[in-house]
């Protein structure tokens, strides 16, 4: 294999991903981007199977191999507005690939074209390779379900994805052995009770009152019942109530997630949860709690894994560097790492050097 396979498709590879930057594709809508993923693999000679809805599998080398490696990326984007100004900034209103999936497919993609070009000899090794572009990574549950229902990882060994990461410069991947991920529930609650105007506060339940109460005091009650040691982090992202600043109202919710590191506790806390919101009233609340698929908690490297590809990082790097001591609480669809086989996930630099506007404060971890 020559020194550095990727070079020669360095510049198609940059194009391919500026073009997935400027087409993003919401969770399961991934159509576009399925489908020119799997062009450009069969034009290459890869074993390329759709999976249902969105998202496809590409096996490279033996066909039953002894031995097989997956290499994992997310496809879809945000619903948000992109507001770069790139000249390939996205095309599509209120989508944008702020997360950087782009990048992630592009990766996997350039890693499968290069070991395609080495299929004979994996085959005639009993190796095989299988890429898996997963869809819906930002929803809860997300497509790694999915892609475990049909067959993703039947017969994989050992997977390994990446993730990119803004608090760490360009050249540097962050690894850790261990947990590196969090499972990630959604949970929101919703109160209702009588409203009225805000010069008669005492005849109604005070419905924004007990929101806030909510909102500043699940968590801390919350982080006050669980062992510190497993990284529980409920934050809420949404706050909806009212539409008059004179009117109390008579519903509200609030809505964010919930993300823990230890696999006992995710199983376990559902009756905390119920325990903790006051639903006896007035007002009234209803708590809807949104799991992650079973087993998604504590995702990353078995043991040692992350230590052996820092060291054989170390020894190929070159320029680039190494940051072995890498934790986010952010979901990344590693249900698929964590579901029989092992494997290993990585955070790749991405921030340009000396920016400081994305590095986490003093004393903060700042990722997830």
């Amino acid at each position: 294999m020559p020194v550095n396979p990727l070079a020669a498709l360095e510049d198609e590879l940059l194009a391919f991903r500026r073009d997935l930057h400027a087409y993003p594709e919401l969770s399961h809508a991934e159509t576009r981007t399925t489908a020119r993923v799997a062009a450009r693999l069969t034009a290459a000679g890869v074993r390329v199977r759709l999976l249902t809805g969105t998202g496809l599998i590409g096996d490279i080398g033996a066909v039953d191999p002894a031995y097989r490696v997956a290499l994992r990326a997310d496809m879809d984007a945000l619903p948000l507005t992109e507001r770069t100004g790139l000249a390939f900034a996205s095309q599509s209103d209120g989508v944008c690939h702020a997360c950087g999936h782009d990048v992630h497919v592009a990766a996997v993609l350039g890693a499968g074209l290069a070991l395609q070009e080495q299929a004979d000899s994996l085959a005639a090794q009993g190796l095989g390779v299988r890429l898996i572009f997963q869809p819906a990574e930002e929803v809860t549950p997300g497509g790694a379900l999915g892609v475990i229902e049909q067959g993703g990882i039947q017969g994989v060994d050992a997977i390994f994805s990446i993730h990119c990461d803004p608090t760490l410069d360009v050249g540097l991947v962050g690894l850790r052995d261990g947990p590196i991920t969090a499972a990630t529930d959604s949970l929101t609650i919703t109160l209702s009770g009588r409203g009225g105007h805000t010069s008669r506060p005492h005849l109604t339940q005070d419905l924004i009152y007990a929101l806030g109460k909510v909102v500043t005091d699940v968590p801390a009650a919350l982080s006050r019942r669980v062992d510190p040691r497993s990284g529980v982090a409920l934050v809420w992202g949404t706050v909806h109530s009212g539409s008059a600043e004179n009117v109390i109202p008579s519903t509200g919710t609030v809505s964010g997630t919930l993300r823990m590191l230890d696999a006992q506790l995710w199983k376990d806390i559902g009756p905390l949860l119920e325990e903790l919101v006051p639903c006896g009233g007035p007002p009234v609340c209803r708590v809807r709690h949104d799991r992650a698929p079973a087993g998604g908690a504590a995702c990353g490297q078995r043991p040692g894994v992350g230590g052996a590809v820092a060291r054989r990082r170390g020894a190929d790097a070159g320029a680039c560097g190494t940051h072995v001591d890498c934790a986010v609480s952010g979901r990344r669809g590693l249900r698929l790492v964590s579901a029989g086989c092992a494997g290993g996930h990585g955070a790749v630099g991405d921030a340009n050097p000396g920016r400081q506007d994305l590095r986490p404060p003093p004393g903060g971890s700042g990722r997830g």
